[in-house]
């Protein structure tokens, strides 16, 4: 969301996405949506992502096939994840007074995008998940079947 000082002292100016969001369109890609932060544990890739007159639009997918995906899908869908948080490089920012005169505030006016992270907690207390979609109800439950599977395995390969 704009406009909202998040826990870091950061505040994204509207604008602060739009040329960084260009380029990733003229490369014909988008930032990388990730879990947690972790590069090493990419999730899903965003369909969609844009400004809109609140802050970053994004509408992603999550892969399903990986173990990753479908365990943030189903911390997405019970709400125990539900933040999203933002990577990216400083191109240019300044300092303001937080409101009511409080202490210092970094205003970021443009950012290089690098990713977008599902997170437990996000800085931004607004940055949330608004909606999660299963596509296919009856893939939800063959993938269901596959992670009970991969336990059984697992509990009867260590006993």
């Amino acid at each position: 969301m704009f406009g909202i000082t998040d826990s870091q002292g950061e505040a994204v100016a509207p604008g602060a996405f739009e040329r960084s969001l260009t380029v990733w369109a003229q490369r014909g890609k988008m930032p990388k949506l990730l879990w947690q932060h972790d590069y090493r544990q990419p999730i899903g890739f965003w369909q969609e992502m844009r400004e809109d007159a609140h802050g970053l639009f994004v509408k992603g997918q999550l892969l399903l096939d990986l173990a990753q995906g479908r365990e943030a899908y189903s911390l997405l869908k019970n709400g125990v994840v539900d933040g999203l948080s933002i990577g990216f490089v400083t191109v240019r920012s300044r300092r303001a007074d937080g409101r009511n005169g409080g202490s210092l505030v970094r205003i970021l006016e443009e950012v290089n995008l690098q990713e977008v992270s599902l997170v437990t907690f996000a800085a931004n207390p607004k940055a949330k998940v608004a909606c999660v979609k299963m596509v296919d109800p009856a893939l939800d439950a063959v993938l269901g079947g596959l992670d009970q599977l991969r336990e059984f395995l697992r509990q009867k390969k260590g006993g």
